[in-house]
């Protein structure tokens, strides 16, 4: 992923980003938790999808 698709994923400004990146700026640790929190809940509900789909298919 991009620097621009990582700002749009995670919903941070681009320059807040940038300036991330350049040591202008320290990223907050909640917002590391924050991130972190939102990639495992996104896999869970990936594995839930592709469980169910599954399912589906094998008639449970």
């Amino acid at each position: 992923m991009n620097r621009k698709e990582f700002c749009e994923y995670f919903e941070i400004p681009y320059m807040t980003e940038t300036d991330w990146e350049l040591g202008n700026r320290r990223v907050p640790q909640y917002l590391l938790r924050l991130m972190a929190y939102k990639i495992q809940m996104e896999k869970l509900a990936d594995k839930r999808i592709e469980n169910d789909k599954e399912d589906n298919i094998a008639g449970k």
